[in-house]
């Protein structure tokens, strides 16, 4: 039976709701955090920095990843290091290129070179993993955040497509391959059997947490009495 006990690999909340953020922590299951601008924009925030440190003023244990929003590579580098300084616990959040498509990975070197431990993030081929493999540290800690649920989308297995990824960062010990955008809960499971070291999990697929495990005798019994409740409650006749 798949049990949520036998799991190994670590699982980050992502969102941008701090009251939401508080509560997961709460939650044994959950060892870390990330955010991004697109979900702080949709949380209402308005005060970037504000935001970050009253978060880490909270968050203090497990790690947090907080993302660089600029396009030029010389103020992606400034904001880095200011973010960096925020709490020991920040993982600072590169994208893998600029809006123009141009490689962040000579940025990602200088950053690895200055200590900065990053994530960095928006990954989709197996040649930007296999460009940044080559510039990360073996010792210091990064995370390589590939969105396979975004792959899946297109069509392409995301098992296969991250096993290679996993392959590919063989030589970099201290980098983790984070499972992002996962579709259902189900990418839990299939992430950890491959080897993800880190899958980030939205609150939708949290809240199916409760249903690892259950009777698919009941479940179907309950969706059944589901449709049943539905078709009395709208009067349907025929």
């Amino acid at each position: 039976m798949t049990t949520l006990a036998g799991l190994r690999i670590n699982i980050y909340a992502d969102g941008a709701d701090l009251a939401g953020i508080l509560e997961m922590a709460k939650n044994p299951l959950i060892k870390g955090f990330t955010t991004n601008p697109t979900l702080m924009r949709k949380a209402g925030i308005s005060d970037y920095e504000k935001f970050a440190r009253e978060l880490l003023s909270h968050i203090t244990t497990h790690p947090v990843s907080l993302e660089v929003f600029a396009d030029d590579f010389s103020e992606m580098r400034r904001q880095a290091e200011v973010i960096a300084s925020w709490g020991p616990n920040v993982n600072v959040k590169i994208p893998i290129t600029n809006t123009k498509g141009e490689s962040a990975v000579p940025l990602v070197a200088e950053l690895v070179k200055s200590g900065v431990v990053l994530n960095v993030t928006a990954i989709m081929t197996h040649r930007q993993v296999e460009e940044l493999a080559a510039v990360l540290s073996p010792t210091l800690a990064s995370i390589v955040s590939v969105f396979a649920g975004r792959i899946a989308d297109t069509g392409v297995d995301p098992v296969l497509h991250m096993s290679r990824c996993r392959e590919l960062l063989e030589h970099v010990p201290a980098a983790q391959l984070l499972w992002a955008s996962p579709r259902e809960l189900l990418n839990i499971f299939q992430a950890d059997a491959m080897g993800c070291d880190i899958i980030t999990v939205t609150n939708d697929v949290l809240g199916k947490l409760a249903l690892v495990g259950k009777s698919l005798d009941e479940y179907s019994l309950e969706t059944v009495a589901m449709f049943r409740r539905d078709a009395v409650a709208a009067g349907f006749s025929i």
